[in-house]
Protein backbone atom coordinates (compact mmCIF):
# COMPACT_ATOMS: atom_id res chain seq x y z
CA UNK A 1 0.00 0.00 0.00
CA UNK A 2 1.44 3.83 -1.26
CA UNK A 3 1.57 5.71 2.08
CA UNK A 4 -1.11 8.76 2.26
CA UNK A 5 0.72 11.98 1.35
CA UNK A 6 -0.11 14.45 3.73
CA UNK A 7 -1.73 17.94 2.35
CA UNK A 8 0.58 20.70 3.43
CA UNK A 9 -0.90 23.22 5.40
CA UNK A 10 -0.53 26.16 2.80
CA UNK A 11 -2.42 24.32 0.75
CA UNK A 12 -5.56 24.01 2.55
CA UNK A 13 -6.50 27.86 2.28
CA UNK A 14 -6.77 30.49 -0.67
CA UNK A 15 -5.72 29.96 -3.78
CA UNK A 16 -3.85 26.68 -2.95
CA UNK A 17 -6.89 25.18 -2.07
CA UNK A 18 -8.90 26.44 -5.14
CA UNK A 19 -6.23 24.88 -7.18
CA UNK A 20 -7.33 21.58 -5.69
CA UNK A 21 -10.72 22.30 -6.66
CA UNK A 22 -9.89 23.25 -9.76
CA UNK A 23 -8.27 20.49 -10.86
CA UNK A 24 -11.00 17.61 -8.86
CA UNK A 25 -13.61 19.97 -11.50
CA UNK A 26 -11.43 19.24 -14.29
CA UNK A 27 -11.14 15.33 -13.76
CA UNK A 28 -14.68 15.23 -14.05
CA UNK A 29 -16.17 18.81 -15.12
CA UNK A 30 -19.99 17.69 -15.95
CA UNK A 31 -20.75 16.46 -12.67
CA UNK A 32 -23.43 17.59 -10.44
CA UNK A 33 -22.35 20.49 -8.37
CA UNK A 34 -24.35 19.22 -5.57
CA UNK A 35 -24.74 15.45 -5.07
CA UNK A 36 -28.33 15.48 -3.32
CA UNK A 37 -29.93 17.96 -6.41
CA UNK A 38 -29.62 18.62 -9.97
CA UNK A 39 -31.38 22.16 -10.02
CA UNK A 40 -27.64 23.51 -9.82
CA UNK A 41 -26.64 21.68 -13.09
CA UNK A 42 -22.82 20.79 -13.64
CA UNK A 43 -19.81 22.61 -12.63
CA UNK A 44 -18.90 23.56 -16.57
CA UNK A 45 -21.72 23.02 -19.28
CA UNK A 46 -19.04 22.87 -21.42
CA UNK A 47 -15.15 24.24 -21.84
CA UNK A 48 -14.12 26.50 -18.95
CA UNK A 49 -14.71 30.59 -19.83
CA UNK A 50 -11.87 32.25 -17.67
CA UNK A 51 -12.24 36.00 -16.96
CA UNK A 52 -9.56 37.63 -19.36
CA UNK A 53 -6.63 38.21 -17.23
CA UNK A 54 -6.26 42.20 -17.78
CA UNK A 55 -9.94 42.82 -16.87
CA UNK A 56 -9.11 40.32 -13.73
CA UNK A 57 -5.96 41.97 -13.15
CA UNK A 58 -8.06 45.04 -12.24
CA UNK A 59 -11.33 43.86 -10.74
CA UNK A 60 -12.70 44.73 -7.43
CA UNK A 61 -16.45 44.50 -6.28
CA UNK A 62 -18.78 47.15 -6.87
CA UNK A 63 -17.86 48.60 -3.08
CA UNK A 64 -14.23 48.66 -3.95
CA UNK A 65 -13.28 46.03 -1.63
CA UNK A 66 -11.06 42.91 -2.74
CA UNK A 67 -11.44 40.11 -4.69
CA UNK A 68 -10.61 37.22 -2.43
CA UNK A 69 -7.90 35.06 -3.79
CA UNK A 70 -9.83 32.23 -4.42
CA UNK A 71 -12.39 33.85 -6.54
CA UNK A 72 -9.32 35.65 -8.41
CA UNK A 73 -7.81 32.28 -9.02
CA UNK A 74 -11.55 30.69 -9.58
CA UNK A 75 -12.09 33.92 -12.42
CA UNK A 76 -8.80 32.88 -13.90
CA UNK A 77 -10.25 29.44 -14.54
CA UNK A 78 -13.97 30.00 -15.48
CA UNK A 79 -16.90 32.35 -14.86
CA UNK A 80 -19.66 30.25 -16.25
CA UNK A 81 -20.87 28.91 -13.12
CA UNK A 82 -21.31 32.58 -11.22
CA UNK A 83 -22.84 33.73 -14.24
CA UNK A 84 -25.51 31.37 -13.73
CA UNK A 85 -25.72 32.30 -9.89
CA UNK A 86 -25.77 36.22 -10.93
CA UNK A 87 -22.46 37.03 -9.98
CA UNK A 88 -21.67 38.65 -13.45
CA UNK A 89 -23.42 40.45 -16.08
CA UNK A 90 -22.81 40.11 -20.11
CA UNK A 91 -20.42 42.94 -19.51
CA UNK A 92 -18.23 40.84 -16.93
CA UNK A 93 -19.08 43.76 -14.34
CA UNK A 94 -20.28 42.43 -10.65
CA UNK A 95 -23.90 42.35 -10.14
CA UNK A 96 -24.40 42.02 -5.78
CA UNK A 97 -27.42 42.32 -3.49
CA UNK A 98 -27.80 43.31 -0.29
CA UNK A 99 -28.77 40.47 1.74
CA UNK A 100 -32.65 41.68 1.95
CA UNK A 101 -32.79 42.06 -1.68
CA UNK A 102 -31.28 38.31 -2.10
CA UNK A 103 -33.39 36.57 0.18
CA UNK A 104 -36.29 37.98 -1.52
CA UNK A 105 -35.39 36.99 -5.26
CA UNK A 106 -34.88 33.24 -3.51
CA UNK A 107 -37.49 32.45 -0.67
CA UNK A 108 -40.33 35.19 -1.40
CA UNK A 109 -41.38 38.21 -0.24
CA UNK A 110 -42.53 36.70 3.06
CA UNK A 111 -39.89 35.05 3.97
CA UNK A 112 -37.17 37.63 2.19
CA UNK A 113 -38.37 40.64 4.44
CA UNK A 114 -37.47 38.97 7.79
CA UNK A 115 -33.57 39.97 6.45
CA UNK A 116 -33.56 43.27 6.01
CA UNK A 117 -32.62 44.34 9.37
CA UNK A 118 -29.45 42.62 8.68
CA UNK A 119 -28.94 43.95 5.09
CA UNK A 120 -27.00 47.10 6.14
CA UNK A 121 -24.35 44.86 7.61
CA UNK A 122 -24.66 42.58 4.66
CA UNK A 123 -24.88 44.92 1.96
CA UNK A 124 -22.90 43.21 -0.95
CA UNK A 125 -23.49 39.63 -1.13
CA UNK A 126 -23.67 36.82 -3.85
CA UNK A 127 -25.49 33.34 -4.19
CA UNK A 128 -23.64 30.28 -4.28
CA UNK A 129 -25.27 26.63 -4.97
CA UNK A 130 -26.56 24.82 -2.10
CA UNK A 131 -29.30 24.22 0.68
CA UNK A 132 -32.82 23.35 -0.37
CA UNK A 133 -34.92 25.37 1.77
CA UNK A 134 -31.72 27.09 2.69
CA UNK A 135 -29.24 28.86 0.72
CA UNK A 136 -25.40 29.70 0.56
CA UNK A 137 -24.34 33.41 0.32
CA UNK A 138 -20.75 35.07 0.21
CA UNK A 139 -20.79 37.98 1.70
CA UNK A 140 -18.12 40.58 1.27
CA UNK A 141 -16.73 42.82 4.18
CA UNK A 142 -13.85 42.30 6.61
CA UNK A 143 -11.25 39.75 5.55
CA UNK A 144 -9.73 37.35 6.93
CA UNK A 145 -6.15 36.57 7.56
CA UNK A 146 -6.08 34.39 4.13
CA UNK A 147 -7.53 37.97 2.61
CA UNK A 148 -11.53 35.72 2.30
CA UNK A 149 -14.73 36.65 3.16
CA UNK A 150 -17.84 34.44 5.23
CA UNK A 151 -19.77 32.41 3.42
CA UNK A 152 -23.08 32.43 4.90
CA UNK A 153 -26.30 29.91 4.94
CA UNK A 154 -29.76 31.20 4.70
CA UNK A 155 -32.56 29.90 6.70
CA UNK A 156 -35.98 29.73 7.34
CA UNK A 157 -36.95 26.09 8.01
CA UNK A 158 -37.76 27.43 11.80
CA UNK A 159 -36.65 31.09 13.20
CA UNK A 160 -35.54 32.61 10.27
CA UNK A 161 -31.79 32.98 10.60
CA UNK A 162 -28.41 33.96 8.80
CA UNK A 163 -25.34 31.56 10.21
CA UNK A 164 -21.71 31.47 9.60
CA UNK A 165 -21.09 28.37 8.13
CA UNK A 166 -17.88 28.75 5.49
CA UNK A 167 -15.25 30.80 6.68
CA UNK A 168 -14.24 31.49 2.86
CA UNK A 169 -15.45 30.71 -1.20
CA UNK A 170 -11.88 28.64 -1.10
CA UNK A 171 -13.45 25.99 1.75
CA UNK A 172 -16.82 26.15 0.63
CA UNK A 173 -15.58 24.95 -3.34
CA UNK A 174 -13.68 22.26 -1.44
CA UNK A 175 -16.67 21.24 0.44
CA UNK A 176 -18.97 21.01 -2.37
CA UNK A 177 -16.77 19.33 -4.61
CA UNK A 178 -15.86 16.40 -1.98
CA UNK A 179 -12.33 17.49 -0.67
CA UNK A 180 -13.53 18.22 2.90
CA UNK A 181 -14.79 16.07 5.39
CA UNK A 182 -16.96 18.74 7.61
CA UNK A 183 -17.75 16.39 11.20
CA UNK A 184 -20.96 17.28 13.51
CA UNK A 185 -24.10 18.80 12.93
CA UNK A 186 -25.68 22.42 12.35
CA UNK A 187 -24.31 25.04 9.60
CA UNK A 188 -21.50 26.03 11.77
CA UNK A 189 -19.57 22.87 12.14
CA UNK A 190 -16.75 24.06 10.59
CA UNK A 191 -15.92 25.71 14.06
CA UNK A 192 -15.23 22.69 15.60
CA UNK A 193 -12.72 21.29 12.38
CA UNK A 194 -8.99 22.05 13.33
CA UNK A 195 -7.77 23.68 10.04
CA UNK A 196 -10.80 26.24 9.90
CA UNK A 197 -11.77 26.97 13.33
CA UNK A 198 -9.41 29.94 13.77
CA UNK A 199 -11.03 31.55 10.58
CA UNK A 200 -14.64 30.59 11.71
CA UNK A 201 -13.84 32.32 14.46
CA UNK A 202 -12.38 35.57 13.28
CA UNK A 203 -15.78 35.93 11.46
CA UNK A 204 -17.74 34.85 14.44
CA UNK A 205 -16.19 38.20 15.85
CA UNK A 206 -16.25 40.12 13.15
CA UNK A 207 -19.88 39.30 11.32
CA UNK A 208 -21.58 38.25 14.19
CA UNK A 209 -19.61 39.64 17.49
CA UNK A 210 -18.49 36.43 18.31
CA UNK A 211 -21.31 34.43 18.10
CA UNK A 212 -21.84 32.19 15.04
CA UNK A 213 -25.30 32.69 13.95
CA UNK A 214 -28.64 35.62 14.38
CA UNK A 215 -32.15 35.06 14.17
CA UNK A 216 -34.04 37.57 11.99
CA UNK A 217 -36.93 38.85 11.88
CA UNK A 218 -39.58 40.83 9.56
CA UNK A 219 -39.95 44.67 10.64
CA UNK A 220 -43.48 45.36 12.23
Amino acid sequence: MNPVTPIPPTAEHGIALTERVIASVEADPHRPILAYSAWAGPWLTGEPRPLPAGPLAEAVFPSGRPLPPSLRRWLAFDTGLLRRFGWLDEDDRFTPRPLGELARDELGELWGSCFDGVSDRFDECFLLPGGSDSRRVLATGKGDAHGEYPVLALDVDDIPCVELMYPGLDVYLADTCGLLTVEGDGYSALARHPVYARRMLTHAHQVFGGGFAEECFPDL
